[in-house]
Order: structure tokens, then sequence, then C-alpha cells
């Protein structure tokens, strides 16, 4: 049995959140919690940047003060007792370095940037489309039942290809949308659905 888990909001805060309330440009708050397609917001992040001359060095800066969410640590610890854990995130090699240095350093499956020699951010590339939905059925062709957890749009196809799938702190219209997970707000609730789930799972 493995654990699949997004990174942000659910383990660490928003990187794009962080990074918008540092330079106030307030577009740059928009997540994937409220633009569905992630190419779509992607592109319109880059566009930001060169229009306000932001650097990948910028946001480095930014993500060295981000510390996990409140009890995410020991969450993650409790979780890597009992399962397998890997971190599905649409986030980048780039951004991931100081924030997996305070998880201790869990598996992560994640996308790159493309960088320029002035440290302009010209592009990313995805391992591939849709790449958590996938991961999620190639470990079940693995033979593994997966547990995902996830709180945004882009979570939603791990979510409903797992064995169980639980939302974590997920926005209100979100859950209008796909009610048939169950939802925690807190991890020790998080542990329950775990529980929960590792019984179902292992009959």
């Amino acid at each position: 049995m493995l654990a699949c888990l997004d990174l942000e909001g659910v383990l660490i805060p928003e990187i794009w959140i962080a990074f918008a309330e540092k330079t106030g440009i307030e577009k740059l708050r928009l997540t994937t919690r409220d633009i569905p397609d992630y190419d779509e917001l992607m592109r319109g992040r880059l566009k930001i940047l060169d229009e306000n001359n932001l650097r990948l060095a910028d946001i480095q800066k930014v993500i060295r003060e981000i510390k996990p969410l409140e009890g995410a640590y020991d969450f993650l610890n409790w979780l890597k007792s009992e399962l397998q854990v890997i971190i599905l995130s649409d986030t980048f090699y780039q951004f991931a370095g100081p924030l997996m240095a305070q998880l201790d350093y869990p598996t992560l499956f994640c996308n790159e940037l493309d960088v320029g020699e002035n440290g302009r951010i010209a592009d990313y590339r995805l391992r591939q489309p849709d790449g958590k939905t996938k991961a999620v059925e190639a470990f079940q062709g693995l033979n593994f039942k997966v547990v995902a957890v996830g709180d945004s749009y882009n979570d939603t196809g791990m979510l409903m290809k797992a064995d169980a799938g639980i939302f974590f702190r997920p926005p209100e219209g979100i859950l209008r949308e796909f009610a048939q997970f169950p939802v925690t707000h807190q991890y020790e609730e998080l542990k329950q659905e775990f529980r929960k789930a590792m019984v179902l799972l292992a009959q």
C-alpha cells in the first residue's frame, strides 16, 4: 500500500501565494484552487514574472523563508511509519529543495523549469501531462493499492484514480463538485481517514 500526497496545501503553504505576498502582485495568488487548467495558470505566471523582471532567484529567496504547515512534519513521520509515502506535486525541482530538507527528504515526483543563464524562467516542463493521475495508475499496475491526498483541482484526477482519495483543506467550490471524497481539516482527522482506508484496503 502506498500513500501519495500533494505537497502545497497539504504539507507546506502555497509557494506562489507566499511570493505574491512578498511582491505585492495580487495575480500571483492564483493557484490550481482557482484555475483548473495548469498550463493556463503557468503561462499567466511566467508572463507576470517577465513583466516585472522577476527571476528564479527572487522566488527561491522567498521559498527559503517558508516553513511546513504546523503539524505537517510530525504527520509525515507518522505516515512513513505506516506506509511508503510519495509526494506527487506540480511544483518544480528548482523550488523544492529547501522544503524537502525541512521534511527529511521524502520521495518527490514533480516538474522542471527551463531557466536561462540570466536566471529568467523561460518555460516549464511537465514530467508528463496529468502526471499525478498517471503515477497512481502506474503504482496500481505494480499491484500497489494507493491512498491519495490533495486539496486542489489538479489533485482530483489522482483522487479519483486512487483506491481511496481524501481531501485536506480544500476550497468550498471543489467540495461541491467532488462530494464523494472525505474532507479533513486537521492532521489528526487525516490520520483517522488513513486508518479507515488502510483497514478497508487490507480486506
